[in-house]
C-alpha cells in the first residue's frame, strides 16, 4: 500500500538546498521520529532524476547500522515533488561538530576520531564489497557533512545521492563529481577511478577531524587542484599519535593503488579493538533480532493458544449452561411426574370408590324372589312383588332428586329384562302387567 504524506507530521526544517529540503517529521501511525528528503524534480534534468532514482534505490539495498537507513519514499505526481523518508539522526553531522570545535577552540579527541574511522571503514565496506553480482558502490562524495551522528554518537553514512555502481570490480569510473576539497587526484585529472577514490576522501575527512581543516585549501578551484595533485599536506597535531598520523598519510598517497584498502584499514592495530567492539555490537543486533523472531513467533503462539483458551472457555461455558438447562428440564419432569402419579392415583381411588357405590346402589333384580325359594312352585301361584314394596326402594337419609330417581328406575328396568332374558320362564302374568 502507498504511503502518503497525510501519514506524517511536519516538525521542523533542518536543512535546505537547490532542490529541495530537508525536514524533520513524526510518523502519525506510531509516533516514531523521522527525516525526509523533499526534491522538486519537476526542474531537474534527466540525468538528474536518473541520479536521484539511483539514490532511492541504493538507500534501499544498503542495510547496514552505520548507514543511514531508508525507510519509505512518496511520490507527489501533482507537486512533482518526491519524499525520501530516512532514519533521523540527533547528533547532527560532522561538518556541526567540527564548526562548534572550532568555536570552541578544543581539539576532537583520538579516541573519537578513531571510533569514526572504524565505523566508516565498516560502512564503506558494506558498500565496496556488496556480494551483488560483483557490484561495487562508490560514494563519490565523502565529506563532514554526509556523516551524521546518532543520539550515541554513532557514524551514520549518508546522502548517496553521487553515488555510482561499479557492475565489476575491474570497472572504473569516468564521471568528474564530488566536493573539490575531498575529490582525489584521479578524480582531479580526469582519469577513471575506482573505490579507492573513497579511501582518498576519507583520509581527508579524517585528516580534518583532527585539524579541523581540510588537509588542502586554497582560495579558488584551480589552485585547489593543483594542491591535491602535488599532494602535499602538513602533519596532523602533534597530540594524536604518529600511527594515526601514518595511517591518514598512507589514505592521502597520490597513487590509488598504494592506499590501503578497507579491508587493510579495518585489520590496522590501530583500530582493531574497535572494529571488535563494533563486531561485538553486531553480534548483539543480530542476536536480539533472532529473539525478536523468537519472540513474535512465541507471541503468535501464545495468541493462538490465548485464542484456543478462549474458545474451549466459551464451549466449557456453552456445556454448562445446557447442563443447566437439561436439569432443568428434568426436573421439570419430575415434578410433572409425581403430579401424574398423584392424579393416577386420585383416579384410581375415585374408580375404586365408584366401583364401591355402584356395588352398594346396584338395584336387586326383579326376578329375584320369582327365581328364589321354592323352585318347584307353580308358575300360576307366583308372587310377584313390584317394584315399590322393594327395600331398595325406601328413601335414604338424603332424599335423592327426581332426575336421580328416574335414572335408578331405568337402570333396574334394564337389570331386571336382563335377567328375564336370561331365564325363559312363562312370563304370561308379567305381560299382562306390562
Amino acid at each position: 500500500m502507498p504511503s502518503h504524506t497525510e501519514q506524517y507530521e511536519v516538525l521542523g526544517t533542518i536543512g535546505s538546498g537547490s532542490y529541495g529540503k530537508c525536514q524533520k517529521i513524526r510518523r502519525k501511525s506510531d509516533g516514531k521520529v523521522l527525516v525526509w528528503k523533499e526534491l522538486d524534480y519537476g526542474t531537474m534534468a534527466e540525468a538528474e532524476k536518473q541520479m536521484l532514482v539511483s539514490e532511492v534505490n541504493l538507500l534501499r539495498e544498503l542495510k547496514h547500522p552505520n548507514i543511514v537507513r531508508y525507510y519509505d519514499r512518496i511520490i507527489d505526481r501533482t507537486n512533482t515533488t518526491l519524499y525520501i523518508v530516512m532514519e533521523y539522526c540527533e547528533g547532527g553531522d560532522l561538518a556541526s561538530l567540527i564548526t562548534k570545535c572550532i568555536k570552541d577552540r578544543r581539539y576532537l579527541e583520538e579516541d573519537f576520531v578513531l571510533r569514526v574511522m572504524a565505523q566508516l571503514a565498516l560502512a564503506l565496506k558494506e558498500c565496496h564489497g556488496r556480494g551483488n553480482g560483483g557490484s561495487t558502490v562508490l560514494h563519490r562524495d565523502l565529506k563532514p557533512a554526509n556523516i551524521f551522528l546518532d543520539a550515541k554518537q554513532n557514524v551514520k553514512l549518508g546522502d548517496f545521492g553521487l553515488a555510482r555502481i561499479l557492475k565489476h570490480e575491474t570497472s572504473f569510473a569516468k564521471t568528474f563529481v564530488g566536493t573539490p576539497y575531498y575529490m582525489s587526484p584521479e578524480q582531479m585529472n580526469r582519469m577513471s577511478y575506482n573505490e579507492k577514490s573513497d579511501i582518498w576522501s576519507l583520509g581527508c575527512l579524517l585528516y580534518e577531524l583532527c585539524a579541523l581543516s581540510p588537509p588542502f585549501t586554497a582560495y579558488n578551484q584551480k589552485e585547489l587542484a593543483e594542491k591535491i595533485k602535488e599532494g602535499k599536506f602538513r602533519r596532523i597535531p602533534y597530540r594524536y599519535s604518529s600511527e594515526l598520523n601514518t595511517l591518514i598519510s598512507r589514505m592521502l598517497h597520490l597513487k590509488d593503488y598504494l592506499r590501503p584498502s578497507v579491508d587493510s584499514i579495518l585489520q590496522s592495530t590501530l583500530i582493531s579493538s574497535y572494529v571488535a567492539a563494533e563486531q561485538r555490537k553486531a553480534e548483539v543486533r543480530q542476536r536480539r533480532r533472532s529473539d525478536s523472531g523468537q519472540n513474535k513467533h512465541l507471541d503468535a503462539v501464545t495468541a493462538e493458544l490465548r485464542l484456543k483458551e478462549q474458545a474451549l472457555r466459551e464451549r466449557e461455558r456453552a456445556l454448562k449452561e445446557r447442563e443447566e438447562r437439561l436439569e432443568q428440564k428434568e426436573q421439570e419432569l419430575c415434578i410433572r411426574e409425581r403430579l401424574s402419579d398423584e392424579k393416577l392415583a386420585r383416579a384410581e381411588s375415585l374408580m375404586e370408590s365408584y366401583s364401591l357405590m355402584r356395588q352398594q346402589r346396584a338395584p336387586r333384580p326383579l326376578c329375584s324372589d320369582v327365581l328364589g325359594g321354592n323352585e318347584n312352585i307353580s308358575p300360576g301361584k307366583k308372587k310377584v312383588h313390584f317394584a315399590g314394596d322393594s327395600k331398595e326402594n325406601l328413601q335414604p337419609e338424603q332424599k335423592p332428586t327426581v332426575q336421580t330417581q328416574d335414572h335408578m328406575f331405568i337402570k333396574r328396568l334394564q337389570a331386571a329384562t336382563t335377567c328375564l332374558g336370561n331365564y325363559p320362564l312363562k312370563s304370561r302374568p308379567l305381560q299382562g302387567l306390562r
